[in-house]
This record gives C-alpha cells, sequence and structure tokens, in this order.
C-alpha cells in the first residue's frame, strides 16, 4: 500500500486531513479522512465506507449510504477517528454493473440476487486495503462504525483490534426498505427493519 498524498480538508462537519492511497496503480486512490491526531486516538472511531456514488453524490435514497457518510462524517469529526473512503463502488462490482443491478431490482430482485444475476458475487469488495491504510496511520485499536458482519470478520488475526462495534443504523424509507431487509436477512447485516406491509421498494 503507497501512500500517494496528504492535504488538509476543510468540510461542512470540520477541518480533516486527507490521504490518498492506492496499492494498484491502474486504480482510483482510496482515501482516509483524519480528524485528530491518529496516534493519540486509543481506540480510534473507524467508519470503513465504500464509495457509492449514487447516495454519497447525488443523494439516492435507494440505499442508506449517503445518510451513512453523513452520520459518520459528524461523528468523526466531533469526536475524532479515521473515514476510509475505499473506491469499490456498488459492493465492487462498479458502477455500471450496479445500475444493470438496480434496473434487475426494479424487475422485482433483490440486491444480493441482482448481483448473483449479473454474475458476481453477492459482495466483491476486500477488506484488507483499510487494514494497511490503518497500519500506515499507526493506528492499532478502532471502535468500527458499523453493521455489516463481514467487516468486523475482516479485522480477525489482522494487526488492527476491533475493540467495539459501534452500531451506524439510518431509518429505513419507503424506497429503501426492500433493500435494507435484503441486508439483514439475507447477507446477515446488524439491522432491525421491520417488514414494509405497503409491497417492495429496491
Amino acid at each position: 500500500m503507497n501512500r500517494l498524498a496528504e492535504t488538509v480538508l476543510p468540510t461542512r462537519w470540520g477541518v480533516f486531513r486527507m490521504f490518498a492511497y492506492t496499492n494498484k496503480p491502474e486504480e482510483m486512490p482510496h482515501l482516509a479522512l483524519v480528524h485528530g491526531d491518529p496516534e493519540q486516538l486509543d481506540p480510534a472511531c473507524v467508519r470503513v465506507h465504500s464509495e457509492c456514488m449514487t447516495g454519497d453524490v447525488f443523494g439516492s435514497v435507494r440505499c442508506d449510504c449517503g445518510e451513512q457518510l453523513d452520520a459518520a462524517m459528524k461523528e468523526i469529526a466531533q469526536h475524532g477517528g479515521v473515514l476510509l473512503y475505499l473506491r469499490q463502488e456498488g459492493r465492487g462490482i462498479g458502477l455500471v454493473n450496479k445500475m444493470h443491478a438496480y434496473n434487475l431490482q426494479d424487475q422485482g430482485l433483490d440486491t444480493a440476487a441482482a448481483n448473483t444475476e449479473l454474475g458476481f458475487g453477492v459482495d466483491e469488495r476486500e477488506f484488507g486495503i483499510a487494514i494497511a491504510m490503518l497500519e500506515d496511520l499507526g493506528i492499532k485499536r478502532i471502535r468500527l462504525m458499523t453493521n455489516n458482519p463481514e467487516k468486523l470478520a475482516a479485522f480477525d488475526g489482522s494487526p488492527v483490534t476491533v475493540v467495539e462495534r459501534v452500531p451506524l443504523q439510518i431509518p429505513p424509507r419507503q424506497e429503501n426498505r426492500f433493500y435494507l431487509q435484503t441486508k439483514q436477512q439475507v447477507m446477515g447485516h446488524l439491522l432491525d427493519v421491520l417488514p414494509n406491509h405497503n409491497g417492495k421498494h429496491h
């Protein structure tokens, strides 16, 4: 993992230091946004957030990604910590394939089945990148903001220890309730989403 650049980034949540990393020259750089002194944050509050252009940039409510990003940035700005922004759009299948998956969801498939229908795994992401970035920042113990047990499992046996899981549940909207139910029931995410009796929304 190579650190490419570092700069100061004032945001609407506060002032962060932003680091760019890559482990493959052809990839878009992964980003770490740090608030506070990483070596003094013990344990550091950390959010591992995979890129979601539709949610993070355009405010799509098909998912809860944009709202999770906003909540994580607020929390880190208040208490110190690190947001890792991994360029793994669409759970690792890329933006164009995610758009194809959306069309399949509109035909009745859930988010997991849509990915497999396109020939991908339910989740193609790899979280070793996040561990390498935290190591470079000198962070050894973290409070991980996640609902995803796969992210927790990724840290097992690694040099970075998760001392606490911090839930990051966003209230469901009509448009993403079925999506969140699928993440809970099919993908094992640690959520509490009540059934929607008014029909499916993807």
